[in-house]
């Protein structure tokens, strides 16, 4: 609790351009990953062999999605972002903003050239394969018995990618980020007994696994996709949280690495003066000790000198007596 009381101290203005220089490296990568993903979209999945008889599981009807592509970066990506904010704006506390907004993009983008890599080197058919392959419902097989499609390419294209869904996981990157990052901040696992707190840290999890249901049910991904997905989402999100925090039932879970490193810093910085101001004034102590130990020596040296006179002379008096 003391520790809190120092949040407020480093903002975006006053800290914000040194922990991003600090991770200047990590931003790059971050970079790097978005231009490998590209990359990734662009090639040609595993155009897997695709019998007649293997048609009889991706005779699926072709249907719109429920939850739009588009609407997926807003959920796992735009949302978590937002509550980063507002625990800013309450915090002030830049390390937290700067860690969670790139632990959230390492999850989201390492994630996703993941999902993709996997989705290009499997190349296996979605459920509605058969009306993105023959678009007029007429099936045509070449001489080893594998589909000729004669539909949209881009859409053939697409077919091919259905093992693991990209929709799930992203939304088990971002919004399992999202929990782990809430249960840090709300404390879920103080053993206090506060069931309320799961109920909230478990939101972000039941908002994934509805994106995960609605690509079955719109027939665009096979349950196993949609498990596979929510797996790589769910422990890329984990790894990627615990390198910028601890975790969420430590004692000190509710704030980053970096902010108690800092304090810790800070607190060698002025112990470092207060050690040397107290070493000065040891040493001034035993300087005026020492100038006064002198002084007494050389006064008492003085009476001493004095009282050895006088029993010197005493000694001589008695002696002198004595041969009289």
């Amino acid at each position: 609790m003391q520790m809190e009381t120092h949040l407020g101290e480093h903002t975006m203005r006053s800290h914000g351009f040194a922990v991003a220089k600090t991770h200047l490296y990590d931003w790059i990568i971050l970079l790097l990953l978005v231009l490998i993903d590209i990359g990734l979209n662009m090639i040609y999945p595993f155009f897997r062999f695709v019998g007649e008889d293997m048609m009889f599981d991706l005779k699926y009807p072709l249907k719109s999605n429920t939850v739009p592509v588009w609407s997926v970066p807003i959920l796992a990506v735009v949302l978590p972002m937002v509550i980063f904010l507002v625990v800013y704006i309450r915090r002030r506390d830049i390390y937290d903003l700067h860690h969670a907004v790139l632990g959230l993009l390492f999850s989201i983008l390492v994630t996703t050239v993941i999902t993709d890599a996997i989705k290009d080197a499997v190349g296996r058919p979605r459920p509605n394969f058969l009306w993105r392959c023959f678009p007029d419902g007429k099936d045509v097989y070449g001489e080893w018995g594998n589909v000729i499609c004669n539909g949209d390419k881009l859409v053939i294209k697409e077919g091919y990618k259905s093992f693991p869904s990209g929709h799930t996981s992203w939304s088990f990157a971002g919004l399992g980020f999202l929990s782990l990052y809430l249960s840090g901040k709300l404390k879920a696992f103080d053993r206090k007994g506060h069931v309320a707190k799961l109920c909230i840290i478990f939101l972000p999890l039941f908002a994934a696994s509805l994106v995960g249901i609605s690509r079955v049910d719109d027939y665009w991904h096979h349950w196993t996709d949609v498990f596979a997905g929510s797996l790589i989402g769910i422990v890329v999100a984990t790894f990627c949280y615990l390198q910028f925090f601890p975790p969420p039932y430590h004692p000190e879970g509710w704030g980053p690495y970096a902010y108690f490193r800092m304090l810790e810093e800070t607190r060698g910085m002025t112990q470092v003066p207060n050690a040397q101001n107290g070493n000065q004034t040891q040493m001034a102590q035993l300087t005026e000790a020492q100038v006064e130990n002198q002084e007494g020596q050389s006064h008492h040296g003085f009476m001493g000198l004095s009282l050895a006179g006088n029993q010197t002379s005493t000694l001589e008096d008695e002696l002198e007596s004595g041969r009289k």
